[in-house]
């Protein structure tokens, strides 16, 4: 039994090519990574660029679920916290920032699902529904697991939006608008937020990779078939193929966001157009 053993593990080896140096292995790997050839996954066989482009869409939707309702929770709150500075509301408003950024996503995920079994015996639903099957049940089960994974990311922009509107409004060029006896709004929304939210986006493209991180638990809890779920079985199988192939497209993913949100520095602000 145990030669059998080795004699397996040293074909195994011999398929991954980890009998060879390892510059070796690095150039090969480097090539099949230029080629789009990611390997096959050690358990399933199957190659790890179909397991991907299958998983994808569905860590796309609810990355963008999350994007949508962080941007919903950071813009309003910081900007009414702003120009309700030390009222009751701005106290609130930082209290439920402090709160969404010290409370774990996953234990919040585990709350949502489990409260509301005990006292409504109502659950999220624990299959994935295919778009095609029902859309409008497709679009609703990213909602939950979206808000939870937002929660955190717009508290963490609510507060830098209100702070950076705060620090516009003290500008002198503000104080000519007030002088001039423009509206609250026309001073906030067209003088003031476009100068503020300039250190905000520098900011947002962090939250992308923090909303990724954060995909592996959500997609776990709420048995999304995306790319976390993905990543956290390879793991407990020490896949280690699909394992490459994950954190490959989430870091390509993440300096893509980040090269968008570096472009885009040019259109909110044109002192740094070359």
């Amino acid at each position: 039994e145990e030669k059998a053993y080795a004699r397996d593990l040293a074909e195994l080896r011999a398929k991954l090519g980890l009998d060879r140096p390892l510059h070796v292995q690095y150039v090969e790997w480097l090539g099949h990574i230029v080629r789009g050839d990611l390997g096959e996954s050690l358990w399933t066989r199957r190659p790890v660029r179909e397991e991907l482009a299958r998983r994808l869409p569905v860590t796309l939707e609810l990355g963008a679920s999350s994007v949508v309702f962080a941007v919903i929770i950071a813009l309003p709150i910081g900007i009414l916290s702003a120009i309700r500075q030390d009222t009751l509301s701005d106290y609130l408003a930082r209290s439920a920032a402090i709160l969404g950024l010290s409370v774990p996503g996953f234990w919040l995920a585990t709350l949502v699902i489990v409260l509301p079994a005990i006292w409504w015996g109502w659950r999220p639903v624990s299959e994935y529904v295919e778009f095609a099957h029902d859309p409008a049940g497709h679009l609703v089960q990213f909602l939950l697991p979206g808000f939870i994974l937002g929660v955190a990311a717009g508290a963490a922009l609510m507060r830098l939006t209100r702070a950076m509107l705060l620090e516009v409004l003290r500008q002198d060029y503000i104080r000519t608008a007030w002088a001039k006896g423009l509206r609250e709004r026309a001073v906030v929304l067209k003088h003031s937020l476009k100068n503020a939210f300039i250190p905000v986006l520098s900011v947002f493209g962090i939250q992308i990779a923090q909303i990724f991180g954060g995909a592996v638990i959500i997609e776990t809890i709420f048995g999304l078939p995306g790319l976390g779920r993905f990543l956290f079985e390879a793991i407990s199988q020490r896949d280690y193929p699909v394992i490459q192939g994950v954190n490959l497209v989430v870091v390509a993913a993440i300096v893509l966001v980040n090269l968008a949100v570096d472009t885009l520095y040019a259109v909110l602000d044109p002192r740094i157009r070359y």
